[in-house]
């Protein structure tokens, strides 16, 4: 777990979430977590109206539904993988409700000393330091609280491209071996460029993000993807074909898991570094 500051996508992510309007609740408290963006984001400047931008803003809008809608459909366990400076446990919380949020250490431990700073309460967060290349994530969550026994949703949200293929896969199986029935897995994943134009800016996007030294691993999309997460024992329960074109995908586990340990990893040998959200 070598990450020795906190990251640069993570900040930039923060101060694009300023300017979205987000899913409403009659619970939580938004002005904490807009406070916390705000403060991450200082000195930040993006173009919300750029692609990135609306892609961001999309991509924003599908997980806050899915949380909602797991909050309201009686999920009480959530877990946020990579969570950065994502403030949807301050956002979207209710007595009731238990939240855990893993990351590398030096974001982790930047946010937790912000949140402490501007007086936000979170009390009820989890904070589980953690790098997924080292494995060994279900037991890490299970020492924090966290009980395999209950539905919960997982958020995978800008994490998956920071990986290497082969941690990815066996963060598929180790993730279905704690996931209870009726639990769902929320994930973006890459796309494939549509037009001459797409692929010039996923080179562009890949550029800059190791220029920050937080490069992507891979460029793995949902379709590539159906297969590693039915090896690992989940099935795909998205619909809407804007959301998978997207690369926005949400599973479900099935009754036996073909493979808890990430069954299709040798297709995809390849450890590295993570998480890492962009």
């Amino acid at each position: 777990m070598a990450e020795a500051s906190p990251s640069v996508t993570a900040r930039r992510v923060a101060a694009y979430r300023l300017s979205f309007e987000r899913a409403p609740a009659p619970y939580g408290d938004p002005d904490a977590d807009d406070a916390l963006a705000a403060d991450v984001a200082a000195g930040e400047v993006v173009d919300v109206e750029a692609p990135m931008g609306r892609y961001l803003r999309g991509r924003t809008a599908f997980f806050d539904r899915m949380v909602v809608g797991a909050i309201e459909g009686g999920i009480a366990q959530l877990v946020s993988i990579g969570a950065g400076y994502d403030g949807r446990a301050i956002r979207y919380h209710k007595a009731g409700l238990r939240w855990w949020e893993v990351d590398r250490p030096g974001t982790q431990a930047d946010k937790r000393r912000r949140l402490a700073r501007l007086g936000v309460d979170a009390g009820h967060i989890g904070f589980v330091a953690h790098d997924l290349a080292d494995g060994g994530l279900p037991d890490a969550l299970t020492a924090a609280g966290f009980t395999p026994d209950d539905p919960a949703l997982f958020l995978l949200e800008g994490v998956a491209v920071y990986l290497d293929p082969g941690v990815l896969t066996a963060l598929f199986g180790e993730l279905r071996s704690v996931a209870a029935p009726g639990s769902r897995l929320a994930l973006s994943l890459g796309t494939m460029p549509t037009s001459s134009d797409h692929a010039r800016r996923r080179l562009r996007f890949q550029a800059a993000v190791a220029r920050v030294g937080e490069p992507a691993r891979n460029s793995i999309t949902a379709d590539e993807a159906t297969p590693l997460l039915a090896d690992a024992g989940w099935r795909r329960s998205d619909r809407s074909e804007r959301a998978a074109g997207a690369g926005f995908v949400v599973v479900t586990p099935v009754a036996s898991p073909a493979g808890a340990a990430g069954v299709g990893a040798q297709s995809l040998p390849q450890r590295g570094r993570g998480p890492r959200r962009d």
